[in-house]
């Protein structure tokens, strides 16, 4: 409790926010590309381009931890938040790129629901960050983070079963089943960052 107050460097916060709205970013473009198929490759090349800003966030955050002596919450908590935040939209953008690398004419159904559940995500995600100064009210995104996670997997585990059930080329049956695993890991990765935020949430409470 006494390093509460001790002055510490409350840039962080904006840091996170701007990182947690640049992954929102991505995902909404995400989303609209599996809406509407068309010109596919710049707006991959776009998605791509979120991804590196990103990148840029997660560097400044890391080089400000590097930097600072008194944090707002431990320091290997907020190095993994940063992280974990970054994974998020490396699998976003990873996702994109699988659409583009194998000529995907268009996406399937099951593929734009789980693109609508990454958004949904990324929203909660935003939501959480936005409460890291008031902890008390983490848990309501955090628990819907989790709930999304769960509901990705079993809409993965049913686009997969239809894979093999409908008995397509293989050569298909392999791309999009590699598709669906990392659209799933986007997610994954966003119930990581629910794990760390609830872990900032005990420890500082």
């Amino acid at each position: 409790m006494g390093l509460r107050l001790l002055p510490r460097d409350e840039s962080f916060f904006d840091l996170f926010n701007r990182e947690a709205e640049n992954i929102l970013h991505g995902a909404r473009m995400l989303r609209d590309l599996f809406d509407d198929y068309r010109d596919v490759e710049p707006r991959v090349d776009a998605i791509k381009a979120v991804e590196d800003q990103g990148d840029e966030i997660t560097h400044m955050i890391i080089d400000r931890l590097n930097r600072t002596f008194v944090t707002p919450f431990d320091r290997g908590d907020l190095q993994d938040l940063a992280k974990q935040l970054d994974n998020v939209l490396d699998w976003i953008e990873a996702a994109s790129a699988r659409m583009a690398i194998y000529h995907i004419d268009q996406p399937t159904s099951r593929a734009r629901e789980m693109a609508h559940i990454i958004l949904s995500m990324t929203e909660a995600i935003v939501e959480a960050i936005g409460n890291l100064k008031k902890l008390d009210r983490i848990m309501g995104p955090v628990k819907e983070i989790n709930r999304l996670e769960n509901l990705a997997d079993h809409v993965q585990r049913n686009a997969v079963a239809d894979l093999f059930v409908g008995a397509g080329n293989a050569i298909d049956v392999i791309k999009w089943k590699e598709i669906y695993d990392t659209l799933e890991e986007a997610t994954d990765q966003g119930e990581d960052v629910a794990n760390v935020l609830e872990s900032i949430r005990t420890k500082n409470l």
